[in-house]
């Protein structure tokens, strides 16, 4: 039996060779089958579970009315107490089931939840950089938290629906026995009063798919603004933004006003068509015992069984409804997860050298080992470019395809929507498998990255950008996330970094918990604990990503510093303007247009190079009057 936390091991391969199988992302209703299948002996067991809760329902009436007709009518006391030890026992089964069904039924639902919610943070991890490309990050949010509640509450339903219809049919055959006009009409009202209502649920479908499509555009709009805070408030952008979230905010609240209407209506419908059934039950019952058909014990259990009946029916509702949502949601859910990465390691994997020289083609910049080079550029997203083509990783040249937002489409417009967006998301895939499946154009070693497994070149080359992000957790998970060093060896990448001040910030030193981004650390701080957590690496060849940009001046010499005694004798190579990590530069290379123009020494550059000069100029002007004095005389350079 599946147990709580759930074990999701997929993903590993992509295929079903994987210690457990893909999901099923052919159609939302595979999808639907392959996470219901994935807990069917403890749906089955919940299931059992509910139809003993709803024993005393379920025989409740029938034992009642043969009291009243043996017992009170026949004027017979053993009867009576008899048919009352028998309840007093129904009623006890029913408690005790009822405790085990409502455990039984929280574990499954956590157990789809907290699946989903694994299979997506697998998927992530498996598609790494490319996801992005593909799918915006608001609707990969929205299907690990609202949409893994979906299946989880589908879990559920579907059990209760289960022990629901087992007490229904019991109920139906009880009453044939009794009366056959009644007893079928008893059978047969379920499927026709929930028939009845599923023209209601394709409206209901169609409006609950924009509010989820527009909920997902509004948290992709939310990570925006709050990643982008401190810039947005530098720019006086705030308003602007405040305004976009507001817009959105609004669209998400009207299509869910509209959701919920319709769910309102499909509900009302539930509750009108269950009061009629109600109403006719005991009306046609009545007539029966008027005629002497049937006992007035029998006329209660049929009243009994009328009302007990409206909660099945009920049941059946709700199931359509949330099988509508969850269908929603598996369209969602199967767009993330039925992506697949671009990589293909080759037959023959060709291993690399991490302490050989590093050469990309496209630029014509050669890395020479065990030194430190600095890569300068007027363009930061050229140098940018650079580092991602070292470290084999895939342009940001693309945008994700949009969230499914079909409006008011209906039909075969919407259907040509899905299909347009299924159309794109394919072609940016292909476009990823043909840019990663040919020569990458960068050489480690003589040996071009696409010809050495993925695995090997994550672990000769890292690439620190920007982009790097914190998680939550301790600042021993920030700093060493695969528990690999010594408590001295983490102090030391933590003092490379200059990032003593984030251990005494907190007061639990290296278990003090950080905030998911590192929110409760300033910029500056963030950036700091992204290198020491790339210096605690330690990977023979380090490519590091405007390290410093958000320090001050006094703390990125020293980093600078620090860094460079600490990779003395391993390649490295750091992208920047920033005189003062020119300052200990082994080799500079200066790039216009994407391609290397010249390179050498920084002093030697700084003195006879006029295109070197004026991009370093206004990093040189910004410099404390003080150090850069003092850097001019090292190098030998008057103002």
């Amino acid at each position: 039996m599946q147990d709580f936390p759930p074990r999701v091991a997929t993903f590993f391969t992509g295929t079903d060779d994987a210690p457990s199988p893909d999901p099923d992302t052919r159609s939302p209703a595979a999808f639907l089958r392959w996470v219901l299948g994935q807990q069917k002996a403890l749906i089955a067991l919940s299931s059992l579970c509910y139809a003993l809760w709803f024993l005393p329902m379920t025989l409740g009436p029938w034992i009642f009315g043969r009291a009243v007709d043996q017992g009170i009518v026949g004027g017979s006391t053993p009867a009576l107490a008899g048919w009352a030890l028998l309840l007093l026992v129904v009623v006890v089964i029913g408690s005790v089931f009822g405790i085990v069904s409502h455990t039984l039924v929280v574990r499954s639902w956590l157990v789809g939840l907290y699946g989903t919610l694994e299979m997506v943070t697998r998927k992530v991890a498996q598609m790494g950089h490319v996801l992005p490309r593909r799918s915006p990050t608001g609707e990969v949010l929205s299907v690990a938290s609202s949409d893994s509640d979906e299946f989880g509450a589908l879990t559920e339903i579907v059990a209760r629906s289960l022990g629901q219809l087992a007490s229904y049919l019991t109920v139906a055959f009880i009453v044939l026995t009794m009366s056959w006009q009644l007893g079928l009409l008893t059978l047969v009202a379920a499927p026709l009063l929930v028939g009845a209502a599923l023209p209601l649920l394709r409206p209901l479908h169609r409006r609950q798919q924009v509010e989820r499509s527009r909920t997902s555009d509004l948290t992709s709009l939310a990570t925006d603004i709050v990643a982008g805070l401190r810039i947005l408030r530098g720019i006086g952008g705030e308003q602007t933004f405040g305004a976009n979230y507001d817009r959105q905010s609004q669209s998400a609240k009207e299509a869910g006003v509209a959701a919920g209407i319709w769910q309102a209506v499909v509900e009302a419908v539930g509750v009108l068509l269950s009061g009629i059934f109600l109403v006719a039950l005991v009306w046609l019952g009545t007539r029966e015992v008027g005629s002497g058909a049937l006992t007035v014990g029998e006329l209660i259990t049929f009243l009994g069984y009328g009302l007990f009946m409206v909660g099945p029916i009920r049941t059946f509702f709700e199931l359509a409804q949330k099988g509508t949502r969850s269908l929603v949601s598996a369209r969602k859910a199967i767009a993330i997860l039925e992506q697949r990465p671009p990589w293909r390691d080759p037959d023959a994997p060709v291993a690399l050298d991490g302490t050989a020289a590093l050469h990309d083609a496209a630029s014509g910049l050669t890395v020479p080992p065990g030194v430190l080079t600095v890569v300068v550029s007027a363009v930061p997203e050229q140098s940018a470019a650079l580092a991602d083509r070292l470290g084999r990783y895939l342009p940001a040249d693309t945008e994700p395809v949009a969230a499914d937002d079909e409006g008011g489409l209906k039909g075969r417009a919407a259907r040509r929507a899905r299909a347009a967006r299924a159309e794109e998301r394919a072609r940016i895939a292909a476009l990823d498998e043909e840019r990663a499946g040919r020569e990458w154009g960068v050489t480690l070693g003589g040996v071009d990255l696409s010809r050495a497994s993925l695995a090997d070149v994550r672990r000769q080359v890292l690439v620190s950008d920007t982009g790097s992000q914190l998680f939550a957790g301790t600042l021993q998970d920030a700093v060493d996330p695969h528990g690999r060093l010594t408590r001295e060896q983490a102090e030391h990448a933590l003092r490379v970094a200059n990032a003593e001040d984030v251990y005494d910030a907190l007061p639990e030193g290296w278990q003090g918990q950080l905030d998911e981004r590192g929110r409760g650390l300033s910029g500056g701080q963030r950036q700091r604990v992204v290198l020491a957590r790339a210096i605690a690496a330690d990977p023979p060849v380090l490519v590091l990503v405007e390290p410093t940009s958000a320090v001050d001046a006094h703390t990125e010499a020293r980093v600078a510093e620090r860094v460079a005694q600490t990779r003395r004798g391993r390649t490295t190579v750091v992208t920047t303007v920033s005189p003062l990590w020119l300052h200990h530069a082994d080799h500079v290379v200066l790039l216009h247009d994407g391609t290397v123009v010249a390179e050498g020494h920084h002093a030697d550059l700084l003195a006879g190079h006029a295109d070197y000069r004026r991009v370093v100029a206004r990093a040189l002007d910004d410099q404390p009057d003080d150090q850069l004095d003092d850097q001019l005389d090292d190098e030998g350079v008057t103002r």
